[in-house]
């Protein structure tokens, strides 16, 4: 392999190891007639199947919402810490634990699953997305949102895009199989990753399979049953945590509930109202009864929002232990409330790993003008400005730096002497020493411009090494799609990342059941 994959720092103490005791006594065992909802595309993952299905296996379990060609990098980070973790919570509890990967595809944010960021064989980011739908259009859940025939087009153009290697055709085959006309969004997006990630035994879940949906119901109506109570108990909780200066990320707006229902304008909240329910975009009414027969006879018009979704998994799946993004551990605390009310035992909640990619290309030119990734934090142009200054001539750099220093001692006396004569003269003074140090300043940018132009290469260098370490400012695991290391790599970029997640997973040291 000719990169790098560097663990970012274990987001919690990873002396105090994870405590999983609490969760191993929640007393769940999953329900067979949920083999449907799950997906194995390889031996390995259908072997997993059969355990977790057992009646004896544990699991640990990430998710993440539909995206296109998989979404950003740090889904399949998600995927991986669930697979290595289950590996390692395995081996210290001594008893069955496998990876589930939880397909959350009735969200219906279209404009955040629908495009991907890749660097082209050119070395410039590019941007790959579906139409945008029409302003004003339905919610529509993407586990029912079908690709159409421009998904051929977007995998022609990422193909044009890619470089010409020994694993570009198989990457863009697994692209073809999936992302197809008349697939729908979240099954293309669990079926690739089940294929990706089925040789390390992960299992897709859809809780948007009419078995899950039917298993699900249940825990809407005991949230809409309980709305009142959870409404109240939300409030309370978001205002202790403010109390206490802490984030209260999801917006807790009085009378809203947890359950989403399909309607006219697709995915709609439920809202309090009397006795009864509103949805708050198109205004339907429901009656608790009606909605009682909606679960029995369509339960897949209902879904949880953000704070009920890991509720229903705690009390659908045998799960010990939650992979979660950043935003996600942040909201956790608000759900307590929701798993106090509903009698639900929480999972533990654990940070996903985290990456970042350094490619040969990009390790030779850190180590040539003596950089680490940080230094592509400056806005751009500043660490080149600071790279090329390094060759300015020394009795131009001392020249400059003696005219700033004189300046500012020779006016520093002027405005001494004038304050003695007249205060009036200060704000003229000032005025032509502000003058003279922004002409020393133009002159520096000038010598920096000409010798930024001289020095070609190294600007190319940094400017192509950082859209690969922090493009678009960001970092990579929240815009690259997975996809330009398969086309590189191949499969041994995802058993370096499994490797490398090895020393995460056993820095979290999972601590087993106490006697």
């Amino acid at each position: 392999m000719t990169l790098e994959i560097q663990s970012a720092p274990a987001l919690i103490d990873a002396g105090a190891g994870i405590e999983l005791t609490p969760a191993l006594d929640r007393g769940v065992t999953i329900d067979p007639v949920l083999r449907p909802a799950l997906v194995g595309q390889h031996p390995r993952a259908l072997e997993n199947i059969d355990r977790l299905l057992s009646g004896d296996a544990l699991c640990v379990t990430s998710g993440q919402q539909p995206g296109l060609f998989t979404g950003p990098l740090f889904t399949v980070y998600k995927a991986i810490s669930a697979v290595v973790l289950a590996r390692e919570c395995e081996a210290a509890l001594g008893r069955p634990v496998v990876p589930v990967f939880w397909v959350a595809g009735d969200d219906h944010d279209f404009a955040e699953a629908s495009h991907v960021t890749l660097l082209s064989s050119a070395n410039k980011l590019e941007r790959i997305e579906l139409p945008s739908r029409e302003v004003g259009a339905p919610s529509t859940p993407l586990y029912r949102d079908q690709l159409g025939p421009e998904i051929e087009g977007l995998i022609a153009r990422v193909n044009e895009l890619m470089p010409d290697t020994e694993f570009r055709a198989d990457a863009m085959a697994w692209l073809e199989r999936h992302y197809r006309p008349g697939n729908d969004m979240a099954t293309a997006f669990g079926d690739s990753l089940a294929e990706l990630l089925g040789p390390a035994g992960l299992i897709v879940f859809h809780p948007t399979h009419s078995t899950a949906k039917a298993v699900s119901a249940p825990w809407m109506m005991e949230a809409l049953e309980h709305a009142a109570e959870l409404d109240e108990s939300l409030q309370l909780k978001a205002k202790e945590l403010e109390t206490a200066g802490k984030a209260v990320p999801v917006t807790i707006q009085a009378g809203n509930t947890l359950v989403m229902v399909d309607g006219s304008m697709g995915r709609d909240r439920l809202i309090m109202d009397g006795t009864g329910f509103l949805t708050r975009r198109a205004g339907e009414k429901w009656t608790l009864p009606a909605l009682r027969e909606l679960a029995k006879t369509a339960p897949e018009r209902l879904s949880a929002n953000v704070l009920l979704r890991p509720v229903v998994e705690a009390a659908i799946l045998p799960t010990v232990a939650y992979i979660a993004g950043p935003g996600e551990m942040a909201y956790f605390p608000q759900a307590a409330p929701v798993y106090e009310v509903l009698g639900v035992t929480p999972q533990v909640f654990v940070p996903r790993w985290s990456a970042r990619i350094i490619e040969a290309r990009v390790r030779k030119t850190l180590d040539r003008y003596d950089l680490t990734p940080e230094d592509f934090a400056v806005s751009e142009g500043r660490l080149e400005a600071r790279l090329v200054q390094d060759a300015m001539p020394p009795n131009a750099a001392s020249a400059l730096e003696l005219l700033r220093e004189t300046v500012e001692v020779q006016f520093s006396q002027l405005t001494a002497a004038a304050k003695q004569i007249d205060q009036t003269l200060e704000k003229p003074i000032e005025h032509v020493r502000h003058q003279i140090a922004s002409g020393l300043e133009h002159v520096e940018k000038r010598f920096i411009s000409r010798l930024k132009q001289q020095n070609e290469t190294l600007v190319q260098r940094i400017a192509n090494a950082r859209n690969a370490v922090l493009p678009n400012g960001r970092p990579q695991e929240r815009v690259f799609n997975i996809l330009q290391y398969l086309v590189k790599y191949g499969p041994s970029f995802l058993q370096e990342a499994e490797a490398s997640c090895e020393a995460w997973a056993k820095g979290l040291a999972p601590v087993p059941r106490r006697p």
